[in-house]
């Protein structure tokens, strides 16, 4: 893992999460959550804070950190891509719909855009499979998708 800095006011914001679950180991993954949402994603930095607030090894929280595909040590864009490509969203055509995100973005797996307002992932299910092939944009689910979809679902989020 490699170091990060954290601003103060973002040091305070994990402390804070921590404490409003009552330092609760029990509830690491609620907490990472929270940090996550707030800081955009979890560095070493901050699962080191939440290690100690928890009184847990900070392995403890990597680990949870890195089984979970949710979970991000690199920033992510302010606007998320999740394609599925679990089996129905895969052989529905998935994999072109990644493709399609790919091209036009301009972007592989795991990047950001250079103006940090997309990034692309890949996950396994939405719970969607009924409107296979899926992607996630942000906080909206598209489904029923085709490549040709792709460039009109990006301009929806052009300021």
């Amino acid at each position: 893992m490699s170091e990060m800095k954290l601003s103060c006011e973002a040091k305070r914001q994990v402390e804070e999460i921590c404490e409003k679950f009552h330092n609760d180991p029990g509830e690491l993954i609620s907490i990472l959550h929270g940090c996550q949402n707030a800081l955009g994603y979890l560095p070493e930095s901050v699962q080191r804070i939440i290690a100690e607030h928890l009184g847990i090894p900070a392995q403890k929280v990597y680990g949870v950190v890195t089984f979970y595909s949710f979970f991000s040590m690199t920033p992510k864009g302010k606007v998320p891509i999740s394609v599925c490509l679990g089996t129905a969203c895969y052989v529905r055509g998935g994999d072109k719909v990644l493709e399609e995100f790919k091209r036009v973005l301009g972007i592989e797996v795991g990047e950001t855009t250079p103006d940090g307002k997309f990034s692309l992932d890949c996950l396994r299910c939405v719970g969607a499979c009924g409107l296979a092939p899926v992607a996630t944009v942000g906080d909206k689910v598209y489904g029923r998708l085709n490549p040709s979809d792709i460039r009109r679902i990006i301009t929806e989020y052009d300021d």
